[in-house]
């Protein structure tokens, strides 16, 4: 799927019923709707929650798509400085961004506090690769974390069931990994502390959509 000048992401209201237009976000892809509701039959009811639950889960799937083919195009570089802009707006302290070139398995530098003189320092290697992570390549980039480091991989092909299970097992050494999704969950939790320049790198615009009843 070709992805166009913006990813979407679907915002979702509980409400049910007739639509009433209100006045246009600029920030908002679709314009927003209330929905009041109204009386209606049983088997009216049922068939339109059915058509509701249709549409929205195939809106969602649509968007995902269209986020996750957006983000496996996105240069290595830039997919490495997507990871770095979230870490700012997670209101971590960036010191150092890998420039084009042999990075030594570490391409980010972060810190808890702007000096960077409290522990600990964390280490994050980011793979935009497609194909998951082996244990190999995990326990290579555990090989780069001192005592104090904490590390961070990120993988938009994920990790081998091996590598999860080394990376959650380990007594020494704290790693955390992040695939895809979980790297866009938290992209979409802190979006509006991301700078403004950097969300052009995956830049969002919430939809609206009847809620599927539960």
């Amino acid at each position: 799927m070709t992805v166009c000048n913006d990813a979407v992401a679907i915002v979702v209201r509980k409400t049910n019923a007739r639509l009433v237009k209100k006045t246009p976000d600029p920030f908002v892809f679709l314009d927003p709707f209330v929905f009041l509701p109204e009386p209606m039959e049983e088997e009216t009811a049922e068939a339109e929650a059915a058509d509701v639950s249709g549409t929205y889960e195939e809106a969602e799937e649509s968007a995902w798509n269209n986020i996750e083919q957006h983000l496996l195009s996105l240069s290595p570089y830039d997919f490495q400085n997507l990871v770095a802009a979230l870490l700012r707006a997670m209101r971590y302290h960036v010191s150092w961004v890998a420039p084009p070139g042999r990075d030594g398995g570490i391409d980010i530098l972060a810190h808890t506090d702007p000096l960077g003189i409290n522990m600990p320092r964390i280490k994050v290697q980011v793979k935009r690769r497609s194909d998951k992570i082996a244990v190999d390549g995990l326990r290579s980039f555990m090989a780069v974390l001192g005592d104090q480091d904490v590390g961070l991989f990120v993988s938009a092909g994920g990790f081998t069931r091996e590598a999860e299970n080394e990376a959650r097992t380990q007594e020494k050494r704290k790693i955390t990994l992040l695939g895809l999704e979980q790297l866009f969950d938290l992209w979409l939790e802190h979006y509006a502390k991301v700078d403004e320049a950097d969300r052009q790198l995956l830049p969002l615009k919430p939809v609206y959509f009847l809620a599927p009843s539960k």
